[in-house]
């Protein structure tokens, strides 16, 4: 068992890390120290503001390098939209990383993030405050959380879909999206049963590999989409996003 899969299965999973732990992550597994780096801060930068992480947060949430690219990719499409006044959310929010990102390069003027688990979302409340960020975080699921939104005058909804991969990624097929818990779609599907009627803009996290009849399935729902992969790490390691509009087409 590899390091990083040791926090993710292991003792560590469910336990807050130490800083010499979250580096000492970083280092073994990406030879990099200051891997986990989140809110715009090196480990030891966000540590020494109070910001904790469980193991399997260490693994699982998105980096600044990645949600820095994620973001301004959103903030793309975003503008192709012509929107004022978009609302960024995040149905599965872990440490609310990406969010953070996506909503300040897209402009966003709320950003919602929904997380179910009471241990994370204690954390991350606590770490967004300490952080002083403005994330509005709901201790909720996302299927309650989004018919809880009520009416909005948001003219873009950006919607970032990340539920967890759990044994969704298998190392010659990929990542099949139909079993990440809950399928891609299904989510994609509830969101455009709640929110339809509204422009949306999803931005779907994905794996350099994945499998092509899971991607054909939830890319037919759209009438618009595109794929990019971060090369970010080493090959094999590498997330993607797929951007995907409903109610509308970029011109």
């Amino acid at each position: 068992m590899t390091y990083d899969r040791w926090y993710l299965l292991g003792e560590k999973r469910n336990e807050l890390l130490a800083l010499r732990e979250v580096e000492q992550y970083g280092r073994d597994s990406f030879g990099d120290p200051d891997y986990v780096s989140i809110y715009g801060l090196a480990p030891r930068e966000w540590y020494a503001r109070g910001v904790r992480i469980l193991g399997r947060t260490a693994v699982e949430c998105t980096r600044d390098r990645l949600a820095d690219r994620i973001g301004r990719d959103v903030a793309t499409v975003t503008r192709a939209a012509s929107a004022g006044s978009p609302l960024a959310i995040d149905l599965f929010a872990g440490s609310a990383n990406t969010l953070h990102w996506m909503a300040r390069h897209a402009g966003a003027r709320h950003a919602i993030a929904f997380e179910l688990d009471d241990a994370v979302f204690a954390l991350t409340r606590a770490n967004l405050s300490a952080m002083g960020l403005d994330v509005d975080l709901r201790h909720d699921s996302y299927e309650h959380g989004l018919t809880a939104l009520g009416d909005t005058d948001a003219d873009l909804l950006i919607v970032f879909v990340a539920p967890p991969w759990g044994r969704a990624l298998d190392p010659e097929s990929g990542l099949d999206l139909r079993r990440t818990q809950p399928p891609v779609a299904d989510v994609v599907d509830t969101t455009t049963s709640v929110l339809g009627r509204h422009k949306l803009l999803f931005a779907v996290q994905i794996h350099e590999t994945v499998d092509p009849a899971s991607l054909a399935e939830l890319t037919a729902r759209f009438p618009w989409f595109a794929t990019t992969i971060y090369d970010l790490n080493s090959p094999g390691q590498n997330a993607g996003l797929l951007l995907a509009t409903h109610g509308w087409t970029p011109a």
